[in-house]
């Protein structure tokens, strides 16, 4: 999805995007034409709103929960991927 239709289904405004990008709270593909997010970009929108508004969590805080949560799932891909090999294997 573009960035307009991005920010009509995350709910947050453009300057908070930008803030957001800037961080690298969200990573978007680049394309010649612009920017493709994702329904796991709007997810983290949805987290990094929550973490904000809901938890009170500050940027820094925001920061290393995402670093965690971005290494949790890297963890999680890497063991998927030895458990696969080594079906492969049997």
């Amino acid at each position: 999805m573009n960035k307009q239709e991005f920010l009509a289904s995350s709910g947050i405004q453009v300057q908070t995007l930008e803030v957001w990008l800037e961080q690298r709270w969200l990573i978007p593909r680049p394309t010649p034409t612009g920017v493709q997010f994702t329904e796991i970009d709007i997810a983290r929108a949805r987290l990094i709103h929550e973490l904000k508004n809901d938890i009170g969590a500050n940027d820094e805080g925001i920061d290393v929960i995402l670093h965690l949560m971005d290494q949790l799932h890297g963890l999680r891909q890497a063991l998927a991927q030895l458990r696969g090999d080594m079906q492969e294997r049997s």
